[in-house]
């Protein structure tokens, strides 16, 4: 996005603070500055005029003073890769969310909404991001659909792109799903990159290895949020690619890459959070948990701040932050623990962050309502013929916070000519029902890692088509969920002994809450308890479905047209 033009009186202004002339529009008084640059801690004012920095390593007077009398200012955090409609709330409530934690910029990719409602999600996004206080950057969806494997609400193709490309709070190209696509040269795949060879195009590349790798890169691809081990990481940025760090609600990779993190190294990485959601929010944090989390696995601080803004800036072409330096942006955030990352004050563009600062803002109105187009059903939508004996047949196995899952085979019961849940081998039914009003599809499978009884989990949230997502153990409870849930118009719902036992409805396009972010939270508490009370061991288990249709994700997943062996890009059953 090219730099606004800055009227000549904006930068009069700026020079006669900085230079002492006149008094500071703002002055963080005395804090302990932590120089990303040399590594040094000295005591400093820092002097702001309007949304920039003007003055450091001096004193300086302020219209408004900020006492930082025993805090350290860092630059405030960037977060590179998230969905905010994983976050369950819109826009305006993810800004109030992850803001005060120091979450000054965020770079989102509103495919979620893409996926079901087209051009006017990313339209939607964009007006949201006008009004924000932290500074969202909404990237354009490449890949919507995500592959042909799956029915989606709507197809965007490069055309439908154009439009945007330059608008502002855009950066540029969003996560390139579809490998393959690159890979084997598929034409609607080489028109969006070459329709935006000139902006950034942002990755998504797991287990990407070797020739692959360099083709992928050679495309142009600058990033990937999607490596999960430390030699993948390790071999990504030997060969220049921007590694993502994520640490979300389901996806937790920080713990294997955070030895990537280091004097040489940390340049090529970078903080995300991808998914993450209101509660997991409120009890670990944001950026701020992944940064002192790297520090105490071993990440130098120094190192750990610089990945958390300064890499990130310079990623992401946003020269004009990252840095507490005159002439930056004033994204600032004073913490109380260095290493513990204790938030006490952040600082967005020069305003001093607080309560009264969200209530002044433009909230669009939301869109996407009544998107769940999916007729109620019968137990019977459920039924898997059972073509002979109980032969092996493939079954997804769930691998607890991670989105990779595992191409596993057994033996799956057959009752009146069916196949059946069978509880004791923890192999439950799952299926997804198309629900956009395009066709009545509906992909059956089996699922291994749930491990509750007596009862049925539903979700509108499916990555990416967001197709309806069901797992249990009985038809009959697997239907009460789905028609729960199309009474909601989208959201999670939880069955158990013939009863809705939790829920949390989210009817804007099926994907977020109308609500403020602390209901909310306050809601995926008690269907967290009622689904461990079922005996489901996994810590998100409605994120851990939200994930099998996702056929982009190794190894073996599920869509409204069947199962999906990912390693062969193949439907298979």
């Amino acid at each position: 996005m090219p730099t606004p033009p800055i009227d000549e009186a904006v930068l009069a202004r700026r020079i006669d603070q900085a230079m002492g002339r006149e008094p500071a529009d703002l002055v963080v008084k005395a804090a302990t500055l932590l120089d990303l640059v040399t590594g040094e801690s000295e005591a400093t004012d820092i002097a702001i005029c309007g949304d920039t920095i003007v003055g450091t390593y001096g004193a300086y007077q302020g219209k408004r003073e900020v006492d930082g009398t025993g805090l350290t200012a860092v630059p405030g955090f960037i977060d590179t890769h998230l969905h905010v409609e994983s976050s369950l709330v819109t826009p305006a409530e993810f800004d109030r969310c992850v803001l005060p934690r120091g979450t000054t910029t965020a770079i989102c990719d509103p495919h979620e909404i893409a996926n079901v409602l087209g051009a006017d999600g990313i339209r939607w996004f964009l007006d949201c991001a006008a009004a924000t206080v932290m500074d969202l950057r909404v990237q354009l969806s490449s890949c919507v659909p995500a592959t042909e494997m799956e029915t989606s609400g709507a197809r965007l193709e490069a055309g439908d792109l154009l439009p945007f490309k330059g608008a502002a709070h855009g950066l540029g190209l969003a996560e390139f799903m579809n490998v393959p696509g690159v890979i084997h040269k598929d034409p609607g795949a080489l028109a969006k990159l070459a329709a935006f060879a000139d902006t950034r195009k942002d990755g998504h590349a797991p287990l990407v290895r070797g020739a692959e790798l360099n083709a992928y890169l050679a495309a142009g691809i600058l990033n990937d949020h999607e490596t999960t081990t430390f030699e993948e990481g390790r071999e990504k940025i030997r060969k220049g690619m921007q590694v993502l760090i994520r640490e979300g609600s389901v996806s937790k990779d920080l713990h294997a890459l955070a030895p990537l993190i280091g004097p040489e190294t940390w340049p090529f990485l970078a903080f995300c959070t991808d998914d993450r959601n209101p509660l997991d929010i409120a009890e670990e944090g944001h950026l701020d948990h992944m940064i002192r989390t790297a520090i105490r696995l071993g990440a130098r601080p120094l190192d750990a701040y610089r990945v958390a803004s300064w890499a990130a800036a310079k990623a992401f072409g946003l020269d004009d932050r990252g840095l507490v330096a005159p002439g930056r942006r004033a994204d600032i955030v004073l913490v109380s623990d260095l290493e513990g990352c204790a938030v006490e004050t952040v600082i967005s563009a020069g305003r001093e962050v607080g309560p009264d600062l969200f209530g002044r803002r433009p909230v669009p109105e939301p869109v996407g309502r009544s998107s769940v187009r999916l007729a109620p059903v019968t137990a019977d939508a459920f039924a898997v013929p059972a073509a002979g004996s109980e032969a092996e047949m493939p079954v997804i196995g769930i691998l607890p916070d991670r989105i990779i899952t595992e191409h596993r085979r057994a033996r799956v019961p057959v009752a009146a000519g069916r196949r059946v849940a069978d509880p004791a081998q923890d192999i439950l039914k799952v299926a997804v029902l198309a629900r956009h009003g395009v066709n009545a599809n509906i992909g059956r499978g089996f699922v291994q890692g749930f491990g509750f009884t007596g009862g049925a989990l539903a979700s509108s949230v499916g990555h990416d088509a967001h197709n309806v997502c069901v797992v249990g153990d009985d038809d009959a409870a697997m239907a009460q969920a789905v028609n729960r849930l199309i009474e909601l118009q989208g959201g999670f719902v939880a069955v158990a002994a013939g009863k809705v036992v939790g829920e949390l409805p989210l009817p804007i396009a099926g994907l977020m809450s109308d609500r403020p972010f602390e209901e909310v939270e306050a809601a995926l508490r008690p269907l967290r308890a009622a689904v461990r009370a079922m005996g489901c061991p996994l810590a998100e288990p409605f994120l851990q479905l939200a994930f099998l249709p996702l056929p982009v994700i190794p190894h073996l997943k599920i869509t409204d047209l069947g199962l999906v062996d990912v390693d062969r890009f193949a439907v298979v059953g």
